[in-house]
C-alpha cells in the first residue's frame, strides 16, 4: 500500500494528514493494521484489473458485457435449491418493496418513518401466526445469522457454553454457526442414522450434558428429509436442562407442524422463500420466534416492533424494550445486527398476506406432491437411486449416481449444456453418500419439467 498516493476520492489519503493520523494513534504505518490478517491471505501486488475507463458509457459497456455470461434461473429450468429455492415471486412483492418509503428508508426512524414499523409490525404479526409464537424479531441479516444469534440466545439463558447440532446441518450454515459462536460457545456434531438421516437418539442421550446449552436441528434437513424425532429431541434436551432450537423452511409450514407446537424454544431460518427472488449473495432475511417469556425477549439483540395507543386517541407503533438492543448498547451490546434486511421483512410481510392460510397450504402441498412425482420418476432411471438418504420429503431430496458410472459435476456440466441447473453436489461435503445431489421441487416446477429432467439424466447417464 503506497503512502504517497492521493486518490481524489478516499478521504485522508494525502500523505502529511495520514501521517498526523498515524502519530496521534501512536501506529508506525498503515500496514499495522493489518498484521493480524496471515499472510497468505493478503493480496500481493495489484488487484487483477483492468485499466481506468475513461467514460461511463464504457465502464457500462464493460459491465454488461460481463453480466451477459450469467445464465440465471429465469433462464433456464432450475433444480438447484440447499437454502435459497426458484420460487413464484408475485408482483405485488415487487411492486411493494420498490416504494420509496420502504426503499429508502435506511433504518425507519420516526424522521423517516412513513409506515415502516407498521410494516414491519404485519410482518412479525404474520410470520408469529405461521410459526405459531408470541414473538419474532426484524429480520438479521440471513438464516444462518439468525441461527447463530438464536443458539447463543440459549447460551445467555441457560448459563451455558456448548451446543449439540445435527452433522446433517447444512455445511455454510454449520460454518457460520461456529464463527458466530467462537470463542464463548463449543459446537459439537450429534450423528445421524444412516439410513433415514434421522437424528441418532442414542448418540444424542451420550452427549447431552448439564453444559448443553441447546440442542439445534433442521427441519426440513439440509438434505431434504422431515425430521420425525423433533419432540423426542426436544423432550431430551429439556430433560437436561437445555433449549431446543430449530430451524425451519417457512414455505413448509402451510403443511408441516410448526416447531413450537413439538417442544422448539426457539424457531429460527430464513425468508427468501417468502417472495424474494434468488439472488448472488442477496435477498435473504433471519427470523427467530419465541414464546412471550421475558427471559427470551431480553436476549434479543434485535429490534421488535409493537403497537399501543397514542395521546391523539390513534395507534403508534415503535420499539419494544430498545434498551437491550445493539442499536441503543452499540459496543456494548451482547451482540451486533444491523438493518440490512428490513426490506425483505416488508416484502415477507406482502407475500403472507396475500397468500394466507390457504395459500400456504396449497403452497406446500404442491412442492410435497411435485417431490413425491420426482422421486417416482427419477427413480425409474437404471442406475439412479432415489432418495440417497432419508424417508419423507418436503420439496427437496438426494438423487445418488453411483449406479451410473459418472460424477454429479459431469452430469451438471451435461444438463447445463440441455439448458437445465441440476442438482447441488453434496460429494463434497457428505462423501458418505457417493456421487449425490440435492434436487429441489417448488411449486413453479411443473409434470412437464421433470418429465423433462428424467429425460435428460436419462441420456446423459447413456441409459
Amino acid at each position: 500500500m503506497s503512502e504517497k498516493f492521493v486518490h481524489p476520492y478516499i478521504p485522508n489519503s494525502v500523505p502529511e494528514v495520514q501521517a498526523e493520523m498515524l502519530k496521534s494513534i501512536g501506529a508506525r504505518d498503515i500496514e499495522e493494521f493489518f498484521r493480524c490478517i496471515p499472510e497468505n491471505l493478503r493480496v500481493k501486488g495489484l488487484l487483477d484489473l483492468p485499466k481506468p475507463f475513461l467514460s461511463e458509457a464504457a465502464l457500462r459497456r464493460h459491465v454488461e458485457g460481463i453480466l451477459s455470461k450469467n445464465r440465471t434461473s429465469g433462464e433456464l429450468l432450475c433444480f438447484l435449491g440447499g437454502g435459497c429455492w426458484n420460487h413464484y415471486v408475485p408482483a405485488v412483492c415487487d411492486e411493494i418493496n420498490g416504494r420509496s418509503e420502504f426503499l429508502t428508508a435506511y433504518a425507519g426512524e420516526p424522521y423517516e418513518d412513513h409506515g415502516r414499523f407498521q410494516a414491519l409490525f404485519e410482518y412479525e404479526s404474520l410470520m408469529a401466526e405461521l410459526l405459531d409464537v408470541d414473538v419474532v424479531n426484524v429480520p438479521t441479516y440471513d438464516g444462518s445469522q439468525a441461527a447463530g444469534t438464536a443458539l447463543r440466545m440459549a447460551g445467555r439463558i441457560t448459563k451455558r457454553d456448548e451446543v449439540l447440532v445435527a452433522d446433517t446441518t447444512s455445511p455454510d450454515r454449520l460454518s457460520a454457526i461456529r464463527g458466530y459462536l467462537t470463542p464463548d460457545m463449543k459446537v459439537s456434531l450429534v450423528a445421524h442414522e444412516a439410513g433415514t438421516g434421522l437424528l441418532d437418539p442414542a448418540d444424542l442421550a451420550s452427549k447431552l450434558s448439564e453444559k448443553t446449552a441447546a440442542v439445534y436441528f433442521e427441519n426440513p434437513s439440509y438434505l431434504g428429509f422431515i425430521e420425525t424425532r423433533g419432540r423426542e429431541i426436544a423432550e431430551a434436551a429439556h430433560s437436561k436442562g437445555a433449549l431446543c432450537v430449530v430451524y425451519a423452511d417457512p414455505s413448509s409450514l402451510g403443511v408441516l407442524t410448526p416447531p413450537s407446537n413439538y417442544g422448539a424454544d426457539l424457531t429460527c431460518g430464513d425468508i427468501q422463500p417468502l417472495g424474494i427472488h434468488m439472488f448472488m449473495g442477496g435477498g435473504r432475511g433471519g427470523f427467530i420466534g419465541a414464546p412471550d417469556d421475558v427471559k427470551f425477549i431480553e436476549e434479543y439483540p434485535s429490534r421488535l416492533f409493537g403497537i399501543a395507543p397514542t395521546t391523539h386517541r390513534e395507534w403508534g407503533f415503535g420499539d419494544v424494550a430498545w434498551e437491550r438492543t445493539s442499536f441503543a448498547k452499540r459496543e456494548n451490546a451482547k451482540e451486533f445486527v444491523g438493518t440490512a434486511a428490513a426490506l425483505w421483512g416488508i416484502t415477507a410481510a406482502v407475500y403472507l398476506a396475500l397468500m394466507g392460510p390457504r395459500g400456504m397450504k396449497e403452497l406446500g402441498e404442491a412442492c410435497m406432491g411435485r417431490t413425491a412425482y420426482a422421486i417416482r420418476k427419477l427413480g425409474a432411471i437404471p442406475g439412479v437411486r432415489v432418495p440417497a438418504i432419508g424417508r419423507s420429503f418436503f420439496k427437496e431430496v438426494p438423487v445418488n449416481f453411483d449406479g451410473t458410472g459418472k460424477t454429479v459435476k459431469e452430469i451438471n456440466e451435461a444438463l447445463l449444456e440441455k439448458g437445465i441447473f441440476g442438482g447441488h453436489d453434496l460429494s463434497g461435503a457428505f462423501p458418505e453418500l457417493g456421487q449425490a445431489a440435492l434436487y429441489a421441487f417448488t411449486e413453479v416446477v411443473t409434470q412437464d419439467d421433470i418429465d423433462a429432467l428424467a429425460e435428460a439424466l436419462a441420456k446423459v447417464t447413456g441409459r
